[in-house]
Order: C-alpha cells, then sequence, then structure tokens
C-alpha cells in the first residue's frame, strides 16, 4: 500500500480534480440555464485537460513516467 502512495504523480490528481470541477460547472450552468457559465466551463475543462495532456507528454520525453 505504501509503494502505491509512492508512486503517484500527484500533479495529475491535481489536473483531474480540477477537471472534475469544471464538469461539475457544466452541470450547474446546465442547471441554471447559463450559456455563459456552460461556455466557459465547457473551455476552461479544454484548458485544464490540455495542460493535463501538456504535462504528460512533457514527462514522458523526460522519462519520469
Amino acid at each position: 500500500m505504501i509503494d502505491f502512495v509512492k508512486n503517484i504523480k500527484w500533479i495529475f490528481v491535481l489536473y483531474s480534480l480540477a477537471a472534475l470541477l469544471a464538469m461539475v460547472g457544466i452541470g450547474l450552468a446546465v442547471g441554471l440555464r447559463s450559456i455563459l457559465g456552460i461556455f466557459l466551463s465547457v473551455l476552461l475543462l479544454i484548458v485544464i485537460m490540455g495542460m493535463g495532456f501538456k504535462k504528460k507528454k512533457e514527462m514522458r520525453e523526460a522519462g519520469l513516467l
């Protein structure tokens, strides 16, 4: 169990939580019928996911994954 915790890449946990919050924002905006909120939440989700994939590529190329 302790080995599992040592191997966690915490930056990816943070990216996934941020993406989850953006998805929750989409749901809230739909519930509130806010077109602007939906648009901004989707845009935020795309940016966060892009940053996560970029970081993963950089780490893979550096041999850290």
